[in-house]
This record gives C-alpha cells, sequence and structure tokens, in this order.
C-alpha cells in the first residue's frame, strides 16, 4: 500500500511571468534540451540544429545539450523579463514547477517557493494533474 503525497489535496501555481525561474538559483543552473527540443528552437530562430547548437548550447558528450547562459540567466530571457521563444520553450521550461525534484516538499516549500512567487497561488492542479506533469518531463528526458 503506498501512502499518499504530502500534496494529496494538490498544489497552487500559477506563473506570473516574472522571469525568476530564467535566472541561476543555486542547483537551478541548466536548462537541459533533448534534441527534440533543439529542432523546434532552432526551427524556430530559422537555424539548423548543428548551427543552433553551435551558436546558443554547451555540448558535453554523453549528456544533453544545455542552452549558454547570459550571465545569471537563461539567453533568451528578455530584458523586459519574458521569454524569446516561449511557444518553442524546452521541456523542462514548460513543465516548471512540477518537476519530480521539486515535489519534495522540503524542495517546494524552499528553493522553488523561494525563487518563484507563483507557488502558493492562482489554481489548484490537483496530485494526478502534477504527478502525470511530472511522469511527462521524467520520461523526456530519459529518467
Amino acid at each position: 500500500m503506498s501512502s499518499k503525497p504530502w500534496y494529496a489535496n494538490g498544489l497552487r501555481f500559477e506563473c506570473t511571468q516574472c522571469g525568476r525561474c530564467c535566472t541561476n538559483h543555486g542547483a537551478y543552473t541548466f536548462v537541459n534540451l533533448t534534441y527534440a527540443d533543439a529542432d523546434r528552437i532552432a526551427a524556430h530562430l530559422g537555424l539548423a540544429r548543428p548551427e543552433f547548437l553551435r551558436e546558443h548550447c554547451e555540448v558535453e558528450p554523453g549528456y544533453f545539450p544545455h542552452l549558454r547562459n547570459e550571465g545569471d540567466a537563461c539567453r533568451f530571457l528578455t530584458p523586459e523579463g519574458h521569454c524569446a521563444i516561449y511557444p518553442v520553450r524546452p521541456k523542462q521550461c514548460a513543465t516548471w514547477p512540477f518537476w519530480r525534484e521539486n515535489l519534495a516538499r522540503e524542495a517546494w516549500d524552499g528553493p522553488v517557493r523561494d525563487c518563484c512567487p507563483g507557488v502558493g497561488q492562482g489554481p489548484t492542479y490537483p496530485a494526478e494533474e502534477v504527478e502525470r506533469i511530472a511522469d511527462e518531463t521524467e520520461r523526456w528526458y530519459g529518467a
């Protein structure tokens, strides 16, 4: 018999479009990409995948490519604090904050809440939806 998660009654979240999740916060430094992510973003920018990877990413053998930052922020964060590639943003960005590692109560009530003013705001996501999103992200990155 499995016990219910601490968020069995759901989690409230609403994106405030503040851009804080697009800046470095401790362990939250990299935006990992699958090649499907890279292909979508490259096409959106009018680039071939190799050109996109060369111009915008760090690629280390054996790891997913990740976006190269501009200082302490994502290179696609505009000066106004918006995502310049929002329609094709990476899965990691689209599923924030419902990542498996964020669902530990200590993470949710600590570093996640500290960096994201949308935590605890807006609609309640049922636990089943939170789990579905977290599982989808894990599958996307092959974890």
